[in-house]
């Protein structure tokens, strides 16, 4: 998959015509560099060099010690090592290839191309000193947001099985749940399914699960379980994915706990959640290669407002892949602190969640989130869309 990302990469630079991709850092398991990731998959100690160009391929400057690792994997065309300092073959090769423009990872806006720390910074810095080439970095972020975005048929494959083994354990809790249980317990009960089949948390175990019952006494995203008991007459709502293969799925599902007495939720539950969901349906719908993040996100909260209800307070969704939340464009409103993000154009094969909500006055809060993938026809759902709310007896 390496490889076949370092293609693309090749493919990208050519589009947006920069010559050369470097990624550079160092003891890479404490300082890590989401980009290796993608075009490498294990450590290295030194300084290192990984290089893309888009006429020549790929090249590794590595110390020594690093070499038979990174060369033993088969992923860059030719992998260099040094003993005493990189300085020399990396400035012997950037006279050989006189790159008119070096792409290094920072960005203000992406934070998956944002991995090369302020220290790796400068020693590149005075690395290049007295070289043209200080004076020809440029940001990698529209390389690693398109790297990132445009998943390959394997990649795609890989969320596919997370998404699936996540909606299997959604239906294990459901039959699970019952008033009297507090949200920590079903946590804990998704923690230890998570360990049986030995899958990994999409993200921090604390949150993975996030359980929301009823009315939230604060937060109602990003927050974990608590000690609230689940009542009847409580919309429950739950935030789940995994991590399998190196890649991740992130789903929320809704519930309403019945009444003494009653066999449906009541009007205002299903008009909230009936809301969430043509809200998904409408922009999954819509959604089109070329299109800007912010549009997409306005379909939905219109839905939301028209139907009466507060807008939500964050982006339609994000993108997933290698992590939850996989950097690149948003599908959000022009809100400052999402910055660019909302007017980068959505491209073919990107995945992304859809994911609005509404608080229902006096039962809780009712959310989906799906995921779909991109395609020149709208959005194809990869996750089974939750239709209607589901019951707890």
């Amino acid at each position: 998959m390496y490889r076949e990302k370092i293609e693309q990469a090749i493919e990208i630079l050519k589009e947006i015509d920069i010559d050369m991709w470097l990624t550079f850092g160092r003891e890479s398991h404490t300082l890590h560099d989401p980009a290796t990731d993608l075009i490498l998959g294990t450590g290295y100690t030194w300084h290192s060099a990984f290089i893309i160009t888009k006429d020549e391929g790929s090249l590794a400057i590595v110390g020594s010690l690093d070499e038979a690792n990174i060369s033993r994997r088969g992923i860059f065309d030719k992998v260099v090592p040094y003993l005493k300092s990189i300085k020399e073959p990396l400035i012997d090769y950037l006279h050989r290839k006189n790159p008119g423009s070096i792409a290094i990872n920072f960005s203000e806006d992406n934070v998956m191309a944002d991995g090369l720390t302020y220290g790796s910074y400068l020693t590149l810095k005075k690395i290049l000193k007295n070289t043209p080439f200080s004076n020809r970095l440029v940001s990698s972020e529209p390389i690693l947001s398109a790297l990132r975005g445009r998943k390959s048929k394997t990649e795609i494959e890989r969320i596919k099985f997370a998404i699936k083994e996540t909606e299997r354990l959604y239906k294990e809790v459901w039959d699970y749940l019952r008033p009297g249980l507090t949200e920590k317990q079903v946590h804990e009960f998704m923690v230890e399914r998570m360990n049986e089949l030995g899958y990994e948390p999409a993200w921090d175990i604390e949150m993975c699960p996030s359980v929301f019952t009823g009315i939230p006494e604060e937060g109602e995203a990003h927050t974990g379980p608590t000690d609230r008991i689940i009542e009847r007459g409580h919309v429950l709502n739950m935030d789940f994915g995994l991590r399998i293969n190196d890649y991740c799925s992130d789903l929320q599902r809704t519930w309403y706990v019945l009444r003494e007495g009653e066999s449906d939720a009541p009007d205002e539950v299903i008009n909230g959640f009936n809301a969430v969901r043509d809200a998904i349906i409408e922009s999954a719908k819509a959604i089109r290669p070329g299109m800007e993040g912010r549009e997409i996100d306005a379909i939905a909260r219109n839905v939301i407002t028209e139907r009466g209800f507060n807008e939500y307070p964050h982006a339609l969704g994000h993108q997933v892949g290698r992590a939850a939340h996989d950097g690149g464009g948003l599908l959000a409103p022009e809100w400052d602190r999402y910055g660019e993000l909302p007017y980068k154009k959505i491209e073919k094969n990107q995945v992304y969640t859809l994911e609005p909500r509404v608080r229902i006055e006096g039962y809780g809060v009712a959310t989906i989130e799906e995921i779909i993938v991109v395609t020149d026809e709208g959005g194809r759902f990869l996750s089974d869309l939750q239709k209607n709310i589901w019951l707890v007896k």
